[in-house]
């Protein structure tokens, strides 16, 4: 699994943030967009420390979230990765060596059949599933689409993140920090 031992993908919205995690054991890192010019230094900065960035590609400020853009993102910002819900978005990034992770938020049958017609156009190398408190959907989204999964949303406690990663999930995204401190799957990739 590319994300090796690493069950937590920290996520974080600001630089002061990311500073907080580069002396961690965590390798890769979930940028939540911020402001165009300053993503470069970031991700940099989080290189430096041996640290690999997925950036939320639509969650940038001042880009219009479309392939065009990705394409900028892939080509200047080079971060490892990109998350989108757009799956325009999700296949630049393959088509640039990416990370490709598609987001997409589970809210009833059809969203989640809809997604599952999308997968097989796109293959993603993750699928994030939102919210990620729901054990049986991530089962079912593993199983069915045969892309390893990520959980994310909603996720508040250690019992939580477990569950999560019983039901097949490799990994959750989280943006609280008292769950980065848990010591769950901070192991370094081998």
């Amino acid at each position: 699994m590319l994300f090796g031992s690493q069950k937590i993908l920290p996520a974080v919205k600001t630089g002061r943030e990311l500073e907080k995690l580069l002396d961690s054991p965590y390798v890769y890192i979930v940028l939540l967009g911020g402001r165009l010019a300053r993503l470069r230094p970031m991700i940099e900065l989080a290189e430096k420390a041996g640290k690999k960035v997925l950036l939320h590609a639509d969650l940038v400020d001042e880009l219009k979230n479309d392939e065009y853009a990705a394409e900028y993102l892939c080509q200047a910002v080079r971060p490892a990765g990109l998350i989108s819900t757009r799956s325009s978005v999700v296949q630049k990034a393959k088509q640039n060596k990416l990370i490709a992770v598609q987001r997409i938020f589970l809210i009833d049958s059809g969203a989640l059949e809809n997604s599952f017609a999308l997968f097989e156009k796109v293959r993603p190398d993750y699928i994030e599933v939102l919210p990620g408190i729901v054990p049986s959907l991530i089962e079912e989204v593993k199983q069915r689409a045969g892309v390893p999964i990520i959980a994310g949303g909603f996720i508040r406690s250690a019992a939580e993140v477990n569950a999560a990663l019983s039901a097949g999930a490799v990994a959750i995204t989280t943006s609280r920090q008292e769950l980065w401190d848990t010591g769950l799957g901070r192991e370094q990739d081998g």
